[in-house]
């Protein structure tokens, strides 16, 4: 764990969690498991904050615990910390896959960290009521049904939980219970009877005259506990990196694949020419994309998310997959898989020693090729075409001295020696040493430059981390700075939104808008452009940070 990561994951808890969660995770990330004890002398806080503060990580799946020596260790979960930058995007897919419902579902597990079924769906249909228009209400069944499907395909799964038994009364309890998670349960939605629709907020006190926070304590003293109660349920994480990752995958496709064709106006076929059926057909220019899509799409569940390839699968398995309506012959599908297959990419390879009629997706060398053109892009912005072209040269000749890069490359020698210096410096290049005797003399020893993928894509993965911690320090001071006009702001939107509920005049609304003045409306809407040029560089950054996690763990998973 490098200072980078403790660094960032220090300033998200800090940021979503507040300084008594963020001096604890920071201390158990620096000092690794640790005690209530120990945690407590090395943060000065009180037992209680801490206990309360622990409770925050554990709910959240940022910490975890076990037993040991005779007491429970606390350890923070720093690969998990660092996925609350990328909580946004979840939701975002979320929306774009489901909905609004799925949008909120997804919200509120996240806010929450881990909820029972009936809480969430009774939650999210309060927040949909709120925003519907002449008096209509979210139904309870039609949340619930968001909810199934999100757990069907996998994005959001059971937590694991204390196994039940009876214990012996001689034999003394642990002192941290063991959490278990069964694979064949994990998925499973207990059948619910959720009965009812989403209900608006009240700002007053109820009809009968009882104030509302009375009458909800009683209410909740005599109610019964709910049909699920002790079955929670969290986000899959690790789901949603899978679609981020064929996402990336058939983008690439896309780009490499489709393009050619598109832009000739012609389907990339090869030099065959295809069946009379098929003359007819005008294949779409996302064509090749739509075939990989399909094939990930049908193994998204059942492949896990490090295994190297996905399910094999024939070329009649994909064509009936292929979306409705999407009108391609089988020929021509066999031309593209062949195509596919042919790639030197292999992004689509062939399975089976006899190279039969079952392809896959080779989900390693996919990320490879994503990370190799990340590290490309990064070289030609930050050092140029003439540096990106000898990179490129490296990466396809693997080793090569100094004189054979100014051959190939067609550089001058004084450049090139500077091009080659300056991406070592910056370890974008590795010099290997080869010595041809045993004293390793200079002048006996071959000196060969190449680029090691995975070490050049931990150091970019490190710059990114420190990237994301300079811009939300950046947006903090930022939000400093201009503190007191923010809150002046928000106290005239206040004071406008009291007085158009209560049916003020056009002439007073305007009078209390003029309390900000012209140069302070100016400066809001600078700091609203900077702070929203922030938020788009963080998503940007985190789009490469997930490519170079995603290969770095491919790599470490690879048998």
């Amino acid at each position: 764990m490098t200072q980078a990561e403790i660094k960032l994951c220090s300033l998200l808890l800090h940021e979503h969690f507040g300084e008594i969660v963020e001096k604890i995770g920071t201390q158990l990330l620096r000092a690794g498991g640790q005690a209530l004890r120990g945690i407590a002398g090395g943060t000065g806080l009180l037992l209680d904050q801490v206990k309360k503060a622990l409770c925050v990580l554990i709910q959240h799946n940022l910490a975890t615990f076990r037993p040991r020596r005779g007491g429970v260790e606390y350890e923070a979960q720093c690969g998990r910390i660092l996925r609350i930058l990328r909580y946004p995007r979840y939701i975002y897919t979320a929306k774009t896959l489901y909905g609004d419902t799925g949008e909120l579902i997804v919200e509120e597990l996240l806010l929450n960290g881990q909820l029972t079924m009936s809480a969430v769906v009774r939650k999210v249909a309060d927040r949909l009521t709120e925003t519907m228009e002449d008096g209509k209400t979210m139904d309870y069944a039609d949340v619930s049904s968001t909810f199934v499907r999100l757990v069907d395909t996998h994005f959001v799964q059971r937590c694991p939980l204390v196994p039940e038994g009876p214990q012996s009364p001689e034999v003394p309890p642990p002192p941290a219970p063991t959490l278990l998670s069964s694979d064949k349960d994990m998925y499973t939605v207990p059948r619910l009877s959720l009965v009812g629709k989403g209900k608006r907020r009240r700002s007053c006190e109820e009809e009968d005259g009882e104030p509302r926070v009375k009458k909800q304590k009683q209410e909740g003293e005599s109610s019964e506990a709910p049909p699920d109660d002790g079955i929670y349920w969290q986000v899959n994480i690790d789901r949603f990196h899978q679609h981020f990752r064929d996402q990336a995958i058939v983008s690439a496709v896309a780009n490499r694949m489709d393009q050619v064709g598109a832009s000739e106006g012609l389907a990339p076929l090869g030099a065959e020419v295809p069946h009379p059926a098929a003359l007819s057909f005008a294949p779409t220019p996302q064509t090749s994309s739509e075939i990989v899509r399909t094939m990930l799409r049908m193994s998204e569940v059942t492949t896990s998310s490090g295994a190297p390839y996905t399910q094999p699968l024939s070329s009649n398995e994909i064509f009936r997959s292929l979306p409705a309506g999407y009108n391609i012959v089988k020929q021509v599908l066999d031309q593209y898989l062949a195509l596919l297959a042919d790639d030197p990419l292999e992004f689509v390879g062939k399975s089976g020693d006899s190279g039969g009629g079952m392809y896959t997706v080779n989900l390693h060398k996919a990320l490879a090729s994503l990370a190799t053109a990340t590290l490309e892009s990064v070289v030609e912005e930050r050092f140029g075409s003439r540096c990106a072209r000898i990179f490129r040269l490296l990466l396809r000749k693997k080793h090569l001295e100094q004189k054979q890069v100014e051959d190939f490359a067609m550089i001058p020698a004084k450049e090139a020696k500077e091009m080659l210096y300056k991406m070592l410096s910056e370890s974008f290049v590795s010099l290997q040493e080869i010595p041809k005797t045993p004293d390793h003399a200079p002048s006996r020893t071959f000196y060969l430059y190449t680029v090691n993928v995975p070490a050049a894509a931990r150091m970019l993965l490190h710059r990114c981390y420190k990237s994301v911690a300079n811009l939300m320090e950046r947006r903090q001071f930022e939000t400093k700075e201009n503190k007191r006009l923010l809150e002046k702001s928000q106290r005239v939107e206040a004071i406008l939104a009291s007085m158009q509920a209560t049916g003020a005049e056009p002439a007073q609304l305007q009078e209390i808008e003029e309390m900000i003045t012209a140069p302070e409306r100016q400066q809001l809407e600078t700091l609203k452009r900077n702070v929203n040029k922030i938020d788009a560089s963080e998503n940007q950054v985190d789009e490469t940070i997930f490519v170079l996690e995603s290969f770095i763990e491919s790599t470490v998973k690879r048998p």
